[in-house]
């Protein structure tokens, strides 16, 4: 039987794909991919040009993209030992051939060749980008060290990929290896009727008489938001805040296989991951990791970063302190004189109903996932001439994942997979991949792009659709502004198509716009439909709704300032990293940040994925540069109208279709007129009133 990997169809066969035909699929396409270079590279006289050099390095390496993506998705979604076991054993082949491309030197030289002559070859300011992005790509990837050291740094590669997943499978295996079986109901008073149900649905699924409690978020977010047993409360907090720790506890089934949180601990994992950035950097020689990772970034220093955060730190403490003040007052008349960690959402949210007479579970019946998906294909459908069809025909790779075609003038432009709803084989948190990138291939034809867009929501249950809370809303359109800046790209180059070649700390723009449409009047009656009665969302809950949107705004943006600086600050001072190092940082930054005391035994650190398994090393701060950008922008849909279709088509025309063809900067200052300024990201979150704030100030990105 022909591998379904190597079948060059436009879309992965899901259900013909498994783990035994990864390995053969990987290490077939690689060589191949390293035949037909040394064999280009290898020509007597060879003469670079950009059809004849750039466009098969654009094949090699969608050819193992293609292959590699739908590796890693399932890796993702469908997670099992076998799977595990394949991906363990490619990842470093496909992080060993990845290096060897970027440390080529004879392909280095080359395309310096082209780039020298880029006027005489008549290339656009398009492709002149894609040939600086290689060549800096080259430089960050040793191309110019000597041997050895350049046989060190493949090493560093090997080894940070390889921690990297071991990092994700001791969070996974952590998080699933908790769990809490109930019998009494009366233990779950105040667990919201949507929640309960899916508590006994995991129960029942295991064989289990009344509910199952686990640390996937939606379950750990509902029992610490809701549930009035202080104990239990404590309970779950802790074994959520020590996964993959020493601190950390199994329970559960795992617990017959003696395993505990002690077996995943993922302390030695992120030192050694730390080591390694502090060599890899030495390596190119930079001063620290953090100037290393700012190297493909639109902050231009250290210096810069660590000048916006305590900016927001600056701006945002005082409201955070006035807002635990009044959070400890109101928990005191309720009985509560000494706030614990575990206790802050809890009193938080009866706060919020005490002054709104509002909760996220009163919001939840007029939110169905089928009322906020049809909204919101109607929303992007005003703003950007499109409109979003199912397609049955596409193969997936679970019975709840949905496919679309998005159309563009009756034409078919893009495909794209939902998967919204919580696994135990799926990993936590929401994300948006690429399955395929859009270019025109060497024969002329065209490659729609494709994208797979995740959550974990509770799913429905006894006939009843999934019911969001806001919160989950926005999570939704959050990913699926990530999904339309990939999917609805007209770059026809594949290193700039879509997310490709776009600054890290900019690729947040178009994910945090989007959220803005769950804020505004007029698109939040397209998004909300009671499930039962089919009305929109009252006049009265829409009020409370909105005075509540920066309900403890100050506190949330000292949280994320926590985490941006201890990640910035973290791979800035590496070079004094010692015994104690990444728990002293995260106690240093936490003075600086944190309005209440954090538990000693809390190690947030261990399951900072987003820093040690994802892409976000020296480089969270950009959810809150992009932050001030998407404000930014939207100021300007809230002068025009938030669907006014004419501000829609320039954002696509000038930002949202333009990929990475050029610098981040350019394009925002193509679409607003000028540089960006902070004041609108501080109005939104209602921090502007009586403070005065200048554009040309250190916190103008």
């Amino acid at each position: 039987m022909k591998n379904p990997l190597l079948s060059g169809v436009q879309l992965p066969q899901y259900s013909r794909i498994r783990p035994e035909q990864i390995e053969p699929a990987v290490k077939q396409v690689i060589g191949e991919n390293q035949e037909a270079l040394a064999t280009l590279l290898g020509k007597k006289d060879f003469d670079p040009g950009w059809d004849n050099l750039i466009l098969v390095l654009d094949n090699l390496e969608d050819r193992l993209d293609n292959l590699w993506s739908t590796v890693s998705h399932l890796f993702s979604v469908n997670n099992s030992e076998a799977l595990r076991e394949s991906y363990n054993r490619c990842l470093p082949l496909v992080t060993e051939y990845s290096t060897s491309i970027a440390q080529n030197e004879a392909l280095y030289q080359c395309i310096r060749k082209l780039r020298d002559r880029a006027g005489e070859e008549q290339l656009s300011a398009s492709q002149i980008k894609v040939l600086d992005d290689y060549l800096l790509e080259f430089r960050l990837a040793g191309v110019t060290l000597e041997p050895r050291s350049k046989q060190r740094f493949k090493e560093i590669q090997n080894e940070l990929s390889r921690l990297s997943t071991q990092f994700s499978n001791n969070l996974l295996d952590a998080t699933h290896g908790w769990t809490r079986h109930i019998t009494d109901p009366a233990q779950l008073a105040g667990l919201p009727e949507t929640a309960l149900r899916a508590a006994e649905e995991a129960a029942r699924q295991k064989q289990l008489e009344g509910y199952l409690l686990t640390l996937d978020f939606p379950c750990y977010h509902a029992v610490t938001t809701y549930v009035d047993d202080e104990n239990l409360r404590e309970e779950i907090y802790r074994a959520f805040v020590t996964r993959a720790s020493d601190q950390g506890e199994s329970k559960g089934e795992r617990e017959e296989e003696g395993k505990g949180d002690g077996d995943w601990d993922n302390s030695p994992v992120i030192d050694r991951i730390l080591e390694l950035r502090r060599e890899k950097a030495d390596l190119l020689a930079f001063d620290d990791y953090a100037s290393l990772s700012l190297a493909t970034k639109m902050a231009e220093s250290p210096d810069d970063v660590i000048t916006f955060l305590n900016e927001l730190a600056e701006k945002g403490r005082p409201v955070a302190e006035r807002e635990f003040q009044q959070l400890r007052e109101f928990a005191a008349s309720q009985g509560k004189q000494q706030l614990e960690a575990w206790d802050i959402p809890y009193y938080s949210e009866k706060l919020r109903k005490h002054l709104f007479d509002i909760s996220q579970e009163e919001l939840r019946p007029y939110f169905p996932v089928t009322a906020v998906k049809a909204g919101m294909f109607a929303i992007v459908g005003r703003l950007f001439g499109i409109t979003m069809e199912p397609n049955s025909e596409y193969e997936t790779w679970h019975p709840s994942v949905e496919a679309f075609d998005i159309l563009k003038d009756g034409k078919r432009v893009a495909r794209f997979f939902l998967d919204l709803y919580t696994r135990d084989s799926k990993r936590g948190g929401a994300w948006m991949a690429g399955c395929r990138s859009r270019r025109v291939l060497s024969d002329g034809n065209l490659q729609l792009p494709a994208a797979y867009l995740v959550c974990n929501f509770t799913s429905g249950n006894n006939g009843k659709p999934a019911l969001l809370t806001h919160n989950e809303v926005t999570t939704l359109f959050h990913e699926f502004g990530h999904g339309l800046h990939h999917l609805l790209t007209r770059e026809d180059h594949l290193r700039i198509s879509g997310i490709h070649g776009v600054a890290w700390d900019a690729v947040e723009l178009p994910s945090q716009l989007m959220e803005n449409w769950c804020w505004d009047r007029e698109s939040i009656k397209l998004i909300s439909s009671h499930h039962e009665t089919g009305e929109p969302l009252p006049a009265q809950l829409l009020e409370k709704m909105l005075q509540a949107k920066n309900f403890q705004a100050g506190m949330q943006m000292m949280r994320q300032v926590e985490f941006g600086l201890f990640d910035f600050e973290l791979h800035r001072r590496l070079a004094g990293m010692g015994p104690g190092y990444v728990r002293n940082t995260m106690q240093a930054v936490r003075a600086k940040t944190a309005v209440y005391p954090v538990p000693e035994f809390n190690r947030f650190e261990n399951s900072f994925a987003h820093i040690f398994a994802g892409g976000y090393a020296a480089g969270y701060y950009s959810y809150y540069w992009a932050e001030v950008l998407s404000a930014d922008v939207f100021s300007r849909f809230d002068e025009a109208g938030v669907l006014d279709g004419d501000t829609g088509r320039r954002y696509l025309d000038r930002i949202l279709s333009r990929g990475g063809s050029a610098r981040a900067l350019e394009l925002f200052k193509d679409f607003m007129g000028r540089e960006p300024r902070i004041d609108a990201l501080l109005a939104q979150k209602g921090m502007l009133a009586g403070q005065s704030y200048k554009s040309d100030s250190p916190g103008a990105v």
